[in-house]
């Protein structure tokens, strides 16, 4: 019988025990359990966990094959960072087993990188118990439990039973297929025969002398404990065990939740991007083939981010929500987190291995310093394309970029100074000072890569978007004169906004300096406008023609306040994040449908554009609140500082992140 559990910490059930001295009275209740028949010894309520390893065996149900389980299961918690346990009892004490399992993971005081499987040999059962928090989801709990564990409880492989759900839980986290195990069938009934004796003629004469020996004791004790009672108040000591204290505690107030989820959220985003940066390096110097585990991690990491990202969208699209559902949902949120968070710690320590930035940093030192060199002449080259658009465009149109070939110096310049000192680690035979110089050298050359790129391709944009605007002009024109003769009662005002829509837009664009992207879009939604109204005289062509526009403009949005964000996450929070992410879901969707849906097509591309402008004026105001404007009189090594805090560069203690999740990016600090 498969039963899943999920554990809940703060805010389940909970209850505090009275603890008393164990007196006569325990004593003789301990002795009278002894005295009861023999089958009734056999329920198992919860039990603590054997201090001295992952397995507690009551039943015998392993044998020789307990080493077989503790090798998967530290197999597990090695490339992984997740403790299994792992229980046999003969039964659940006639309670349901997430209720068991649940109430040993807590009195034993399992945390969310703990699992807990417990299995009743007696009756086949099994339960599985993890934290709300462990990251994993209950469809991942359950497809380890029905093809790992649950083939093996019911052919009595209790060794195996164990060894499947260990390597199903890496499976998960490695992002594969859970297997399930070789069966070898053991013992049906493991521990039948029970802990105690089996026969009373050994222990019934000993329990009957203990417990005349304990009535004289019991009766003795009465008669002190009142003598004493009138000397003194008497005084009722309660506790909550370990473990249990968690179930003891309210539920955390919604606001706190809301914040934790947040920074949650951010933490792992910006895990997500590094990882991604520094396996774009790691490509480059080992090429596609090796590092391909490694961008399988970074892609499954994105998946999970994106789906919490969705679901921070959704309860910021409705904040009235009941308070119930938000609390499963941050829960929710907080799970993806972890699981993104995991899969990259699980793969940390064999992509330092890959890359060997010790044994390899003279290498790599000479690829960095290459390309910091070719970085600088990219810096110039994108200042000189905004510099001649100036003349022709407003200056709204550069304003987003004017600073990004300044801050790809400041970040060059952070590299600069990390390569030398990296280099100088190497003459001295410092390789662990080189390691560090050289990862925050790479994290600053990634950024100066990407703030020119941005530049560049807004120029790129700027010239290609004046010449759609001429062409959507001529569409939006044919599309007024389809719509006035299409034009109903009531149809006159809106025909009549939108030629004056048009007719601005054509000022804008003769009178020479203007924001062609801006002018483009209240085009596109004066058209858009018009072709509502003409209805089936509207012209396949021109909607087609509009499709087409639109997937461009939109992608420039999204990967601008993309680039803004990546460069500029030490200051941004989640609020702009999570429309960034929304931005790209619909730019996706836009993207994946086919051509023939172009309303379709459409409503998912304006969605991308609009979220993709809230995002990056949120994450604006995230950066103003931060730092002071910038300001180029400031030294460079002071702008250069900055920027890589700014950026995200450098984590605490001034160190750089590295490939990994939350528990792991920052290993460098030691």
């Amino acid at each position: 019988m498969t039963q899943l559990a999920r554990r809940y910490g703060p805010g389940a059930p909970g209850w505090a025990m009275v603890r008393a001295p164990l007196g006569g009275a325990a004593a003789l209740v301990a002795v009278c359990v002894l005295l009861l028949p023999a089958h009734r010894a056999r329920a198992d309520t919860p039990l603590d966990l054997d201090t001295g390893g992952r397995i507690t065996d009551t039943v015998g149900a392993l044998g020789q094959r307990r080493h077989q389980v503790a090798v998967a299961l530290e197999r597990l918690h090695a490339g992984h960072h997740l403790q299994l346990y792992v229980t046999y009892v003969r039964d659940f004490s006639g309670r349901a087993g997430r209720d068991w399992a649940n109430a040993t993971a807590d009195r034993n005081g399992l945390g969310p990188r703990d699992v807990l499987l417990a299995i009743a040999t007696h009756r086949q059962q099994y339960a599985v118990s993890a934290a709300k928090d462990s990251g994993f989801r209950a469809a991942q709990l359950k497809d380890v439990a029905t093809t790992a564990i649950a083939p093996a409880v019911a052919q009595h492989d209790w060794a195996g039973a164990a060894i499947g759900a260990a390597d199903g839980y890496g499976a998960v986290l490695r992002g594969e297929p859970v297997r399930p195990p070789a069966i070898s069938p053991g013992d049906r009934d493991p521990g039948a025969d029970g802990l105690v004796p089996g026969h009373r003629r050994i222990w019934l004469p000993v329990a009957v002398a203990v417990l005349a020996c304990l009535t004289g004791l019991y009766l003795y004790a009465r008669r002190a404990a009142g003598r004493r009672a009138a000397r003194r108040r008497p005084v009722v000591a309660t506790t909550t065990p370990p473990g249990l204290a968690r179930m003891a505690q309210p539920l955390t107030p919604l606001p706190e939740l809301d914040a934790e989820a947040a920074r949650t959220l951010v933490e792992t985003d910006d895990a997500v991007r590094t990882s991604a940066e520094e396996l774009l390096f790691a490509t480059a110097q080992l090429g596609k083939e090796p590092v391909r585990p490694f961008a399988e991690a970074v892609a499954y990491a994105r998946s999970e981010l994106d789906d919490a990202f969705r679901l921070r969208q959704q309860l910021d699209d409705s904040p009235y929500e009941d308070e119930d559902i938000r609390r499963r949902t941050l829960d929710e949120i907080c799970s993806h987190c972890t699981s993104a968070n995991r899969r990259l710690d699980a793969e940390s320590a064999a992509f330092d291995r890959l890359r060997g930035l010790r044994a390899n940093a003279a290498g790599i030192l000479a690829h960095a310093e290459a390309a910091a060199a070719s970085l600088t002449l990219r810096a110039d080259t994108a200042e000189a394309a905004l510099a001649a658009l100036a003349g022709c465009c407003a200056a709204t149109a550069l304003a987003q970029v004017a600073r990004h070939p300044d801050e790809a110096r400041d970040r060059l310049a952070f590299a600069t100074t990390g390569l030398a000192e990296a280099r100088r680690a190497l003459a001295g035979g410092d390789g662990d000072s080189a390691v560090i110089s050289l990862r925050a050298a790479e994290g600053a050359l990634s950024q100066a890569r990407t703030l020119t790129t941005a530049a560049l391709r807004r120029a790129h944009e700027l010239t290609g978007t004046a010449a759609r605007l001429r062409a959507a002009l001529a569409d939006a024109e044919a599309g007024l004169a389809a719509a006035r003769d299409a034009a109903g009662p009531g149809d006159e005002q809106r025909v009549a906004a939108a030629g004056r829509a048009l007719a601005e837009a054509r000022r804008e664009a003769a009178g020479g300096r203007c924001d062609p992207r801006a002018v483009l879009r209240r085009v596109e939604d004066a058209a858009a406008s018009l072709d509502a109204i003409a209805g089936g005289r509207a012209d396949e062509r021109r909607a087609r023609r509009r499709v087409e526009r639109a997937v461009p403009a939109a992608r420039g949005e999204v990967a601008a306040a993309r680039d803004f964000i990546g460069t500029h996450r030490g200051a941004v929070g989640c609020r702009a994040r999570t429309r960034l992410a929304e931005a790209e879901r619909h730019l996706a969707l836009a993207r994946a449908l086919p051509a023939a849906e172009g309303p379709a097509i459409l409503a998912a591309t304006g969605h991308a554009d609009s979220l993709a402008r809230q995002a990056r004026a949120l994450a604006e105001h995230d950066v103003a609140d931060y730092a002071a404007p910038y300001d180029p009189e400031t030294p460079r090594q002071a702008r250069a500082l900055g920027g890589a805090l700014l950026g995200g560069i450098i984590v605490a203690g001034l160190l750089p992140a590295t490939f990994g999740g939350g528990a792991t990016r920052g290993r460098l600090a030691g």
